[in-house]
């Protein structure tokens, strides 16, 4: 997958699941738990896709974040906006249609985003 010089923003099918995955699989590889995808296109305005994951402390919250901003930035994609970093309880990683919120376990709970955004569509990536 080598999505340099290709504007991600204006990607549609495989282009957008390929991309949709590599940020799956890198969360994985940091071993986020209960990573959730959904579209929320028809839902907002705001962007195309939630990406939603938890970590068990504020290290692995950082590290998640961390990695998956320098292995997006290696295939030309950067972040418009990050927020939360410092406290680590709700890292957001906006990418203008894929928003990425890597949550600690209260948080995530607390937040309860999969139930806000529960009339989007479960998106299932291998």
């Amino acid at each position: 997958m080598n999505f340099i010089g290709m504007n991600y923003k204006t990607m549609t099918g495989n282009n957008m699941e390929e991309l949709l995955e590599l940020i799956k699989a890198k969360l994985e590889e940091k071993k986020a738990e209960d990573i959730s995808v959904i579209d929320i296109s028809e839902l907002s305005i705001m962007a195309d896709y939630f990406v939603i994951a938890s970590g068990s402390n504020a290290n692995q919250i950082h590290a998640m974040a961390d990695f998956l901003e320098e292995e997006l930035a290696k295939k030309g994609i950067k972040p418009k906006h990050i927020e939360g970093y410092n406290t680590a309880n709700w890292i957001l990683l906006d990418y203008s249609d894929i928003i990425i919120h890597i949550f600690d376990k209260e948080s995530r709970s607390f937040y309860d985003l999969d139930h806000i955004w529960k009339g989007g569509k479960i998106i299932t990536l291998p």
